[in-house]
């Protein structure tokens, strides 16, 4: 949401010792008592010679509009009791030429306020025990995806996307009975409803050429699509239009291709005859009302650290006793939690650290297109849509690499590193992500050597998984993709590393082992040494997400060279080696990948979304018809039999501290619908 510049009423200057957190402290991000004791004679001092300086950034105050004790319909979770929601609205000020403010794009074109800071805001709801004796005192912070919840989908097994409140959007409650003070807040200034979103100061001063993509996937004469800024000038001839059935194809105007605004935010485009569904079309147009996209990760970070109780802020406290605080990002979440902590915003106003612990799940090698000019957020590269976007360029790793295609050198953690605020980090990956996210570029080098993470850092593969599933999902068709989709939900083994992360940060409990894909012990190869095995007689080896070096200071960028191509190998079944395997992939009833290709009419061939593919066993080796893996009656004797063999797998994650053993009753479960599934189609 974007709001027009305007004066905000003026508050009462604060003590600058009083207003800015203390540069000092212990490495949680904590000032000692000497520290404090040192501030408050500062503060005092300060005061008495009548200095009015603000703080440079901070959340200055919290509205609460609403209250709802107890949630969940009055549920309690085991010993931690019922639970009570708050929802508000955080009002934040920086200051644009301070260190954090210098580092977002276009902060010096806002117009500040009198006192020479930039105000906005941003959307938080927070869930926490009724009784502060049963919370937990660990702080686990979602970013919202698009502005949604995704963390009640991964660690309570429920089915919302909604910020949860009633009792069917509580799933299991496995958050709840833990007694997590769980928060979400608005990082979005593009969202509308009830998504949770921010408020952001408009430029009025900055005009340039802004770029949309769009793939329509179904067959129809016309389409409208809506632009995510305003055009600055709707004559037509300074917008080009062109499309292209393959990302790699050069951009064409065809005959019958044309376009008219409908509205300043949304235009109406003529398609050629006859031409494929999946077709590319890209739009570029002059833009205006520019936002300061970046103070997403002055916002994420203030309103964690006023949360966590650090220094610097002068809103009241809403949240009380937290002593550890995790970040978890999903998907488009988990690129822009790598992306905040690239910048530094792991580090608050005053250096202390904001995240104890980060869980970028399913991101791959990937940043955001965020703190950016005309920045979209919600877009993202994958090899057929938005392929060439911004967000997808170096660094990759959290180790220190040199990138000799762009000459740079640094790390995810560089910016974190040089002021001790990193967080300890788990970085976790599915199948879907070697193929569309590049996330052999997380282990590997850009020379293509391997990499050997920092001490504070875990790799996680979870080996045949899609991106994205809730627990509740089943393998199905759709008219775009050619294969049946992967139903997998990562839910077990990342209920088991949530629990490993909440020890490793408050106890210093080393977690498991890294279990990633690597060029050391053969899990990683380049694309054409993939072992696919033969399904009815072909192999199909399918496209990658290739990333070139791209010069992104042109519209639309320009390519250069190419980075390596390295995903997981595969065993006799076609299954991903070198990461985790759930149960219901280590005791496999199909071929789990996660990757699908585009059916034809819908530009063939290409990667089909995130959706992945799960290909069933035949039943018997007389059915087979050129299958090269075992069926299932070579397997398995009956359905005791696989489930015996699951329960195994399932006790082997919990010895190893990658799954909780409470769970292991959720996967047999899982377990008896599939075969149940399977052996039924067959």
């Amino acid at each position: 949401m974007r709001q027009d510049p305007k004066p905000a009423a003026n508050r009462q200057a604060m003590p600058l010792g009083q207003a800015r957190a203390e540069r000092g402290g212990d490495k949680a991000g904590r000032r000692t008592a000497p520290l404090r004791a040192l501030q408050l004679l500062t503060s005092t001092a300060l005061c008495l010679a009548g200095w009015t300086g603000t703080a440079m950034a901070e959340v200055e105050r919290f509205e609460i509009t609403r209250t709802l004790s107890p949630a969940f319909e009055g549920q309690t979770f085991g010993a931690t009791g019922a639970y009570e929601r708050i929802d508000g609205i955080a009002h934040l000020a920086i200051d644009p030429m301070s260190e954090r403010g210098r580092r977002i794009v276009d902060l010096d074109k806002a117009t500040p306020d009198a006192d020479g800071l930039v105000r906005y805001s941003a959307e938080v709801s927070l869930l926490r025990p009724v009784e502060a004796a049963t919370r937990s005192g660990t702080l686990l912070y979602e970013v919202p995806n698009r502005g949604r919840n995704l963390m009640f989908n991964l660690f309570n097994m429920a089915d919302t996307t909604a910020i949860p409140e009633t009792a069917g959007q509580a799933g299991d409650g496995h958050l709840m009975e833990q007694g997590y003070t769980l928060v979400w807040s608005g990082w979005q200034g593009d969202l509308t409803g009830e998504l949770l979103k921010m408020t952001l100061p408009v430029l009025p001063d900055v005009t340039g050429m802004s770029r949309e993509e769009f793939v329509f996937d179904k067959a129809e004469a016309v389409s409208t699509a809506t632009l995510t800024y305003p055009a600055a000038d709707e004559d037509p001839a300074k917008a080009s239009l062109s499309v292209r059935l393959r990302p790699e194809d050069p951009r064409s105007t065809v005959a019958g291709l044309s376009f008219r605004y409908l509205s300043p935010t949304s235009i109406e485009i003529t398609r050629p005859d006859g031409l494929d569904a999946g077709a590319i079309y890209e739009f570029v147009y002059p833009a205006k009302d520019a936002v300061p996209a970046g103070l997403a990760m002055a916002a994420t970070s203030d309103v964690v650290s006023w949360l966590r109780g650090n220094p610097g802020h002068a809103a009241e406290p809403v949240a009380t006793g937290i002593e550890h605080t995790i970040g978890i990002g999903i998907s488009q979440s988990g690129r822009f939690l790598r992306d905040l902590i690239h910048h530094g915003f792991n580090a608050d106003e005053g250096g202390a650290r904001v995240f104890d612990g980060a869980i970028p799940h399913i991101a791959g090698s990937r940043k955001t297109f965020t703190n950016a000019r005309f920045a979209q957020p919600g877009r993202y590269s994958r090899q057929h849509e938005d392929h060439d976007v911004y967000g997808d360029q170096f660094p990759f790793s959290y180790a220190e690499t040199t990138d000799p295609l762009s000459g740079q050198s640094g790390s995810i953690l560089s910016a974190c590193g040089e002021t001790d605020t990193c967080p300890k980090v788990m970085h976790t990956d599915t199948s879907t992500e070697f193929w569309q996210a590049r996330a052999a570029l997380v282990s590997t080098a850009p020379d293509g050597t391997p990499l050997e993470m920092p001490e504070t850092v875990r790799l996680y593969f979870m080996s045949g998984a899609p991106h994205f599933k809730a627990w509740s999902a089943a393998s199905g068709t759709t008219p775009v993709c050619r294969n049946p989709t992967n139903p997998l939900s990562a839910a077990p083994v990342m209920r088991g590393l949530l629990q490993a992360m909440r020890a490793w940060i408050s106890d210093g409990t080393p977690p498991p082992d890294s279990r990633f894909p690597s060029l050391a012990d053969g899990t990683l190869v380049p694309l054409h040494k993939l072992n696919l095995p033969s399904l009815a007689g072909e192999a199909v080896l399918p496209v990658y997400n290739v990333l070139k070096l791209r010069d992104h200071s042109v519209t639309p960028p320009l390519a250069g060279p190419a980075y390596p191509v390295l995903v997981p190998q595969v065993d006799a079944d076609g299954i991903p080696q070198g990461g985790i395997k759930d149960p219901l992939v280590a005791v496999p009833l199909g071929t789990y990948w996660g990757w699908n290709l585009r059916a034809e009419g819908y530009a063939g061939g290409g990667l089909c979304g995130l959706e992945g593919s799960f290909l069933p066993f035949a039943a018997a080796a007389q059915a087979a018809d050129g299958d090269a893996r075992a069926p299932l009656a070579a397997r398995y004797a009956d359905e005791a039999a696989y489930l015996a063999a699951l329960q195994a797998s399932a006790t082997a994650l919990v010895e190893a501290g990658l799954m909780l053993e409470a769970d292991i009753a959720a996967v047999l479960d899982k377990g008896r619908a599939t075969y149940a599934a399977v052996t039924g189609a067959n």
